[in-house]
């Protein structure tokens, strides 16, 4: 099961498989780039969960970099942990105002690294937890990737199961397509709203096994809401 995903900027090639290989060892999806615009190239095409930002990078600076993607739209809520040998307190100070999340000094110890990294997803992404989500009867289990509802389990794919977890952790509310595709699919610039389509037929098909297909509700004109509502069986 992957956790998330993790962009680590940093131009230390010693550094950066150290990280990556703590990272994919836990579990993380990992992508790695060694400088500010192969950072943004990454995030232009596939959101990550999180972003990992060495300070002293080639050409512009990681503090550089985390003021801007803080000042747009599309980044501006994306955690940002900034990993630097500047350990000073006004450099924590300047990191953290640049809109970093939390700020660890090198050298840096691995499992403190991997604690800040699941306390940030912790606090900006709760959906991201391994937290049991019960809505309307209907059970979605992310440690085990199960889902049921009344002890009768649900099989769905992947895709359908990332997309129903984002669904019962926002329940009652309308999710464009676009937004879908960015919370679900990471924003991936190749992917078409119509997948949504798609996949929303898929998991109602799949849910219609334990009655709940009637969940997924259609808003015309603006996407889809999962409701608390269950169809009612006839004996």
């Amino acid at each position: 099961m992957t956790l998330a995903s993790v962009l680590v900027v940093e131009d230390e090639s010693a550094i950066a498989e150290l990280i990556s290989l703590n990272l994919r060892h836990a579990g993380y999806e990992v992508t790695l780039a060694s400088s500010a615009d192969q950072a943004e190239l990454a995030i232009s095409k596939v959101l990550p969960d999180l972003v990992l930002l060495d300070w002293m990078l080639p050409g512009e600076s990681g503090l550089s970099l985390a003021k801007r993607l803080r000042s747009q739209e599309r980044t501006k809520s994306l955690p940002i942990i900034m990993l630097t040998a500047r350990g000073e307190e006004v450099d924590r100070v300047a990191g953290l105002d640049a809109g970093a999340d939390d700020y660890i000094a090198k050298p840096f110890s691995t499992n403190e690294l991997m604690a800040r990294i699941r306390a940030v997803l912790r606090r900006k992404a709760p959906e991201a937890l391994d937290t049991v989500v019960e809505v309307g009867g209907l059970r979605l289990d992310p440690s085990t990737r199960r889902v049921s509802r009344a002890g009768q389990e649900v099989k769905v794919g992947p895709t359908e199961f990332r997309l129903l977890h984002f669904l019962m952790t926002h329940p009652e509310r309308v999710h464009s397509r676009a937004q879908l595709l960015d919370r679900v699919w990471g924003d991936h610039v190749f992917i078409e709203e119509r997948t949504v389509d798609v996949h929303v037929k898929r998991l109602r098909e799949a849910l219609s096994t334990v009655q709940c297909s009637s969940m997924i509700e259609t808003v015309r004109g603006a996407g889809y809401r999962l409701t608390q509502h269950t169809q009612t069986t006839t004996s």
